[in-house]
């Protein structure tokens, strides 16, 4: 009995206390060995799982088994299921179990417009045409299989049908619902899309027909300013004929009295005041009394131009002559008298020419 005592002893002496004994928990490499089989196990257990697994199939459309989710699943929208297989509409790609829409459903439902057909309606009912302003929903169905027929190609009756559904869709999300009297739903383009869709002739007329006063009130003061403009301009084109036709009168006058200084009988110092005035002007000019009432105002505050009565042909007649004898021009006379001298020479030497030829004759 003593001996097992110290050899308990001796075993506690030689365990330190804290620390656990050899050989109580397994190696590092042990243990790394136990968790590699333990994942294996368990993955292999997952692939036997998944292999047995037999998915549910998908219901028949329409069928008895559709109503019964725990033996088959639901079948996708836009689908047709048969003996649990998947068939897609027109418009919709199988992808899994599920339908999904194809574009070429969407582009047609885009590109068939009824916006424009229904706005123009409304908006020729607002410049005061007959048209048609709420719409039904067999309307627009109508109007979407005319679009349909006419323009769009490639699309079976099922893709067909969904495309009006988008439409319809499309057009409860745009247009305004009203209800009839007998409680059927109805649409109506927006008020400030339709006035968009009017013509611009027709905007213009009610903008006109709802702003009278002022478009008027303009009217009649643009009217005033052009007449005003107009009176402006048709006046100083008249002074300045009227300026015009003065320096003719006097190019005139003044001519006339140097003819009748160097001598030649035929020219009067004075011409008729009549007559100056049909000579200068056009028969248009003519009926103008005003262009020749400023010519006589000028010609009046001229006071190298003398202006007195004279009976001419045994008729009264009032006549014009230019008096500034010595501020005549100075070139214009002298060359108005070198052509008179140089006539004159030239008539005195073949005078001259003419008698000394008859007296060699005689002489002979």
């Amino acid at each position: 009995m003593p001996m097992p005592s110290r050899a308990r002893r001796r075993s506690k002496s030689r365990w330190p206390l804290g620390e656990p004994p050899p050989g109580l928990f397994p190696a590092r490499d042990d243990l790394l060995r136990l968790l590699a089989v333990v994942s294996i196990a368990a993955a292999a257990a997952a692939a036997c799982s998944l292999l047995n697994r037999r998915p549910k199939p998908l219901c028949d459309s329409g069928g008895a088994a559709y109503t019964h989710h725990d033996s088959c699943q639901p079948c996708p929208p836009h689908g047709r299921c048969v003996d649990g297989n998947l068939e897609c509409v027109q418009g919709f790609n199988k992808y899994g179990n599920l339908c999904i829409e194809d574009g070429l459903v969407s582009q047609t439902a885009t590109k068939i417009l009824l916006e424009r057909r229904i706005c123009d309606q409304y908006a020729r009912a607002l410049c005061g045409q007959p048209a048609k302003i709420l719409f039904q929903e067999l309307d627009i169905l109508n109007m979407a299989d005319e679009l349909l027929s006419k323009g769009f190609v490639g699309l079976s009756q099922d893709g067909a049908k969904v495309a009006k559904i988008k439409v319809l869709d499309s057009a409860r999300a745009f247009f305004e619902k009203t209800f009839s009297s007998d409680g059927v739903e109805e649409f109506k383009c927006p008020d400030l899309v339709a006035e968009l869709y009017r013509p611009l002739t027709c905007q213009i007329r009610q903008w006109i027909s709802r702003n009278i006063m002022s478009v008027t009130a303009f009217g009649v003061l643009f009217s005033a300013l052009l007449w005003i403009l107009w009176s402006i301009y048709k006046r100083q084109a008249l002074s300045k004929r009227a300026e015009q036709i003065y320096a003719q009168v006097c190019e005139v006058l003044e001519d006339n009295a140097i003819d009748a200084k160097i001598g030649n009988s035929e020219c009067e110092p004075w011409v008729v005041t009549s007559w100056l005035r049909d000579h200068l002007l056009v028969p248009q000019e003519r009926r103008n009394a005003f262009l020749w009432k400023k010519v006589e105002e000028l010609i009046l505050e001229d006071s190298r131009i003398d202006q007195y009565p004279k009976v001419v042909k045994g008729e009264s007649k009032v006549v014009y002559e230019w008096q500034a004898s010595g501020s005549l021009s100075g070139k214009k006379k002298v060359k108005k008298m070198q052509g008179v001298a140089a006539g004159k020479s030239r008539a005195d030497g073949a005078a001259g020419g003419a008698i000394k030829l008859a007296e060699e004759l005689d002489a002979g």
